[in-house]
C-alpha cells in the first residue's frame, strides 16, 4: 500500500472533498483522482462514494488503520533523520497542561525554549514525529508505576514527579468537611468533563472498574486547557472535578479533598525519543536507566549522530533527574 496514496485518502475522506483535499496537498483535482483510483484499485474496493464524497463501508475501516499507519512512517522518518541531524541549539517541549508544575518549569533552560500546550494524547505523538525535542506528559496511576501510553513508536518514558490527587467541590458541599474520598463514594455525582484540563472521566471510570459506560455523569463539559478555569467552575458549582492536589489547594470558593481510595497519584512523566520505560523507584522524583544497566539517564547522550536526544534536551532530562 503506497502511502502516499493513503494520506491523499485520508485529507479526501476528512475533507469531503477532492477539490479542498488538491488544496490542502498541494496537488491537481486530477492526480487526487488519480491516487483515489490507484489505492481502490490496489485493495480491490471502492473506498469513496463521490456525490457526496464519503467513506464507503470499506474506506471507514481502511480509516480506523490509517492514522496509525501514517503517524508510524511519520515517526520512522523523524527517528532516522536524528541520526544525521546536527546538534540542537535550542529546545522544543510539548506538554500537556497538568504536566506544568513548578519542578517541571524550572528544569526549562533559561533561552531557547518553545514550549507547546498540547492535549495529553498528542503529546507522544509529536516527539514521536519530531515536532518537539521532548515531551511531559501526565495522567493518573497507582504508585510508582509508569503511565499507560499509547504505542506511536519507541520513545523513552522517564517519571519526573508523583502528586496527590485531591477533589474539587463548593465549598457549601456536603461532602466538603471529609478529610478524603473514595472513588466509590463519587460514583453518582455530577462531574466536570474536561479531557485536556483535568483528569478524563473515562479513566476516573476505568480504575474505578464498574459496569461499562456507568457512573461519573457529565455536568458540564469544558474544553479548553485552563486548569484555574476548570476549578473555578467546580466551585462555582457545576461539577466535581479531580485534580492534583497542589492545584486543587487553594481555589477561592472551593475545598479539595484528598482522593484516599483507590491509591492513586497524579503522575508526570518526561518523553524522549528512544527505547526504554521507567523503571518505579519509588519515590515522588522516579527515574531509570538505559536497558543496558550503564547507570546513565537513558536518551541523554551528548553524540548528535547516535539518533538520541543531545544538547539542550539531553541537559534539560538531566536537570529534571537531578
Amino acid at each position: 500500500m503506497d502511502p502516499h496514496l493513503l494520506r491523499t485518502y485520508v485529507t479526501v475522506a476528512r475533507l469531503a472533498s477532492f477539490s479542498e483535499a488538491a488544496r490542502e496537498l498541494g496537488y491537481t483535482q486530477s492526480a487526487v483522482s488519480q491516487h483515489i483510483a490507484a489505492l481502490e484499485a490496489d485493495l480491490g474496493l471502492p473506498l469513496l462514494t463521490r456525490r457526496p464524497v464519503a467513506p464507503t463501508p470499506a474506506g471507514h475501516r481502511l480509516l480506523e488503520h490509517a492514522g496509525a499507519l501514517l503517524l508510524r512512517l511519520d515517526a520512522a522518518r523523524a527517528d532516522l533523520g536524528r541520526f544525521a541531524a546536527a546538534p540542537r541549539t535550542t529546545l522544543t517541549v510539548a506538554a500537556s497542561p497538568l504536566a506544568l508544575h513548578p519542578r517541571t518549569l524550572a528544569a526549562l533552560p533559561a533561552t531557547g525554549v518553545t514550549l507547546r500546550g498540547l492535549p495529553r494524547e498528542q503529546v507522544p505523538e509529536a516527539v514521536a514525529t519530531g515536532e518537539a525535542d521532548a515531551g511531559l506528559v501526565d495522567g493518573i496511576a497507582a504508585p510508582s508505576d509508569p503511565l499507560r501510553l499509547p504505542d506511536v513508536a519507541p520513545l523513552a518514558s522517564t517519571g519526573v514527579a508523583e502528586e496527590p490527587l485531591a477533589v474539587v467541590l463548593p465549598a457549601s458541599h456536603p461532602l466538603a468537611g471529609r478529610t478524603g474520598l473514595r472513588l466509590d463514594d463519587l460514583v453518582d455525582a455530577r462531574w466536570l468533563d474536561a479531557p485536556a484540563a483535568g483528569v478524563p472521566l473515562d479513566q476516573l471510570r476505568a480504575v474505578h472498574a464498574g459496569p461499562a459506560g456507568r457512573g461519573f455523569r457529565t455536568a458540564l463539559r469544558y474544553e479548553g486547557t485552563d486548569t484555574r478555569t476548570l476549578a473555578a467552575l467546580s466551585a462555582a458549582g457545576h461539577g466535581l472535578a479531580l485534580l492534583p492536589l497542589p492545584v486543587a489547594a487553594g481555589v477561592p470558593g472551593a475545598t479539595a479533598v484528598p482522593l484516599v481510595a483507590p491509591r492513586l497519584v497524579h503522575r508526570t512523566e518526561l518523553l524522549l525519543p528512544g527505547n526504554g520505560r521507567t523503571e518505579p523507584t519509588g519515590n515522588a522524583r522516579p527515574g531509570r536507566t538505559e536497558p543496558g544497566g550503564n547507570g546513565e539517564p537513558a536518551g541523554t547522550g551528548e553524540s548528535a549522530g547516535n539518533g538520541e536526544p543531545a544538547g539542550p534536551a539531553a541537559e534539560f532530562a538531566r536537570r529534571l533527574q537531578s
